[in-house]
């Protein structure tokens, strides 16, 4: 009876695990047809946690609001904190303010400088980190926690394995970055050989929003603006 029991349960989950392709498929249509409309943008990513009052969100509110005056729009994941500080600025500078909001039992709820036409909402991280990667001619990293750590290197591994087009990354804030980027370059790079030296070159560290937008336009004079893949 429990062997017939268990049997059951396990159909019902691969029922279900069947129709979720449409609600995943729903997710990914909805993305795409809003944000292939949207034009050239570059994501902010950081900590939905840091408040008002740091430093960090005051830098990552004047990026953003430099980013959209050098023409580009400003993606987020919507939320607060950083995200917060990215759509405030873009919202300020008077261009395009993007939000990928995700549902989460805490921290995320959505901020109110997002275009109201350009809210987009998903129940599925994968979903989400695609639209990051897909519609983004750079990513600017703020100080931040698990989740900015995974956009991160996800991002670096695509390009590395050549599954989507070259673009900036960018890590705002050196006191933050320095650490872990010295053992990546010493742990992984020197002592272990697992990347390779050029793995490193799209990675940029810098302390202010003018070498962002430098960055940026030095990239893009070289290359055309267009999606990752």
């Amino acid at each position: 009876m429990r062997k017939e029991q268990h049997h059951k349960g396990w159909n019902e989950i691969k029922t279900n695990d069947s129709w979720a392709i449409f609600k995943i498929m729903g997710e990914f249509v909805n993305g795409f047809e809003k944000m292939s409309k949207i034009g050239p943008c570059v994501s902010i990513f950081g900590s939905a946690r840091t408040k008002p009052e740091n430093k960090y969100y005051k830098l990552a509110e004047n990026v953003a609001k430099k980013i959209v005056e050098a023409g580009y729009g400003v993606i987020t994941g919507g939320g607060p904190g950083i995200m917060e500080a990215g759509n405030k600025g873009a919202h300020l500078g008077g261009g395009t303010s993007v939000g990928l909001n995700i549902d989460l039992p805490f921290e995320q709820h959505d901020n109110p400088y997002i275009d109201s036409d350009k809210s987009l909402d998903f129940d599925y991280f994968f979903v989400r980190k695609v639209m990051f990667v897909k519609y983004s001619q750079g990513f600017v990293v703020m100080p931040g926690g698990f989740g900015t750590l995974d956009e991160l290197f996800e991002a670096i591994t695509l390009i590395q394995t050549h599954k989507i087009g070259k673009f900036p990354i960018i890590l705002v804030g050196k006191d933050f970055w320095e650490g872990l980027f010295d053992w990546v370059k010493k742990t992984l790079l020197d002592s272990f050989s697992t990347i390779s030296a050029k793995d490193l070159d799209l990675i940029h560290m810098v302390d202010t929003e003018d070498e962002v937008i430098n960055i940026l336009d030095a990239f893009y004079k070289e290359s055309g603006l267009s999606p990752n893949f």
